[in-house]
């Protein structure tokens, strides 16, 4: 079977994206990729990665690409122990952990924009 190659890449646009780095950073283990910087401090864009697969980000910009909170599910070999990292880290826990019908170990958190990060042991497979 051929490795799979990411295709599809979450994007988030921030007020403050460099906290929202460093937040990423320490509450769910993201590693920094490239960082572009902006103008007056903002960030142009960035690229994190987590277990291999990799979101993009940058600073909010009213002129473009106006958004709203987002909810992105990423796949985790423990999260209980990514739940205590990121309640550690001031993460706000929407969802505490909980066993699903579906057999997924799962929790919620959201970040300081809004959006929330789902993460849990389910990997949906290709049929």
């Amino acid at each position: 079977m051929p490795v799979a190659i990411q295709s599809i890449y979450p994007t988030y646009h921030y007020r403050d994206a460099v906290a929202a780095i460093d937040f990423l950073e320490r509450a769910f283990g993201f590693e920094r990729g490239m960082v572009v910087e902006g103008p007056n401090g903002t960030i142009a864009h960035a690229e994190l990665h987590l277990a291999g697969e990799w979101i993009m980000l940058g600073s909010k910009r009213d002129d473009m690409f106006p958004s709203g909170p987002t909810t992105t599910y990423v796949v985790v070999d423990d999260p209980d122990a990514l739940h205590d990292r990121a309640k550690a880290a001031g993460a706000e826990i929407v969802r505490e952990l909980i066993d699903t019908d579906y057999g997924s170990r799962d929790f919620a958190a959201r970040d300081a924009d809004g959006n929330v990060w789902t993460f849990g042991t389910y990997r949906p497979e290709a049929p």
